[in-house]
């Protein structure tokens, strides 16, 4: 039977701890044997997990015969990384054992070392501090999880599940899987990456500085087809130096400036509005719907229609999906 050793750091974050748990705990064979031996193992006997103290039933001798480690997310991911706790990661590494992380839970394993080199992710909140802290990993805010073979990691909380549900179908195929997510209420394959969920902020517009009228210009014009050079004989300058100023003031192009502010113009369009997504492409200044679906698409990772499903009003006839809807409002707004 495949052993997953869930590791409990210090300050871990209850939700991360119990995915693993719930999930591999419940996977069922296809003749009813469990396919997995799930273990709390830790450092120490008692771990702080914030509103409770977990008592861990296996010290990390428990990661030695693991054919799965886990490595959860905690309260605060810069702390330093116990030297027993790094050494027996390192060890597990070592011996071809499968390390996976959920949401900050990337920094301990980053700490190790184990990811240098290789492409990550975890919480889009924490993903520029992750890269700062560890330069030597190539840190993707938008997708959901990676799996480089023996080292996996994924976003944040929810993003766990699809972590598990990968494993499962790695371990035991489609079948298996599929069964383990209707169990946890999940799809198998959720579309999209996690940039449907990032809170883009308008692009930068930066207070007191030159652009300042120019940006307020751009963002009051955004229907209209505006070229680079239309935008330089606003701002009564040559392109070169308009491109200049923008690099300088905004870390951006003015073009990348004006999709960007395009983009969340529509995204407030889809939230708030029932208008069509081809009135709404124009309504933001893309010529035609195929461009606007495809820049949308790459920014936020999801089509159009998609984001309004997952973000949008709903009709107000229906009572029910209004309170589903607002409830999920709500919590986007706790995570901002």
């Amino acid at each position: 039977m495949h052993t997953v050793a869930v590791l409990a750091l210090d300050q871990v974050i209850p939700f991360d701890l119990s995915t693993p748990l719930e999930v591999f705990a419940r996977t069922r064979l296809p003749d009813g044997r469990p396919g997995y031996r799930v273990r709390v193992c830790a450092e120490r006997p008692e771990v702080n997990a914030g509103a409770f103290t977990l008592r861990a039933p296996w010290g990390l001798e428990g990661l030695r015969d693991a054919d799965t480690v886990i490595v959860p997310g905690t309260a605060d991911p810069t702390a330093p990384l116990p030297p027993a706790v790094r050494d027996a990661l390192r060890a597990a590494a070592a011996r071809g054992t499968r390390i996976a992380s959920i949401c900050s839970g990337t920094f301990p394993l980053a700490a190790t070392g184990l990811l240098d080199g290789l492409r990550a992710t975890t919480h889009w909140a924490a993903a520029v501090a992750l890269a700062e802290r560890h330069p030597a990993v190539e840190v993707d805010p938008d997708v959901l999880y990676v799996d480089n073979g023996q080292f996996l990691t994924s976003a944040g909380a929810a993003a766990g599940l699809d972590l598990c549900l990968h494993l499962i179908r790695r371990d035991y195929g489609s079948a298996v899987a599929a069964h383990a997510a209707r169990l946890s209420v999940m799809p198998l394959e959720r579309e999209g990456g996690q940039a449907q969920f990032i809170v883009h902020d308008l692009p930068p517009r930066p207070r007191g500085a030159t652009l300042e009228p120019l940006l307020d210009w751009l963002q009051e014009n955004l229907a209209r087809e505006l070229s680079l050079a239309d935008i330089a004989a606003h701002a009564g300058t040559s392109t070169r130096t308009l491109i200049r100023r923008f690099r300088e003031q905004t870390g951006t192009t003015p073009l990348q400036w004006l999709h960007r502010a395009r983009v969340r113009q529509a995204q407030h369009l889809l939230e708030t509005t029932d208008h069509p997504v081809e009135g709404i492409a124009a309504r933001v200044g893309f010529g035609s719907p195929t461009a606007f679906r495809d820049r949308f698409k790459r920014t936020t990772g999801v089509s159009p229609h998609t984001y309004r499903r997952t973000f949008g009003s709903p009709p107000p006839q229906n009572q029910t999906n209004y309170l589903i809807a607002a409830t999920g409002r709500a919590s986007r707004r706790a995570v901002r």
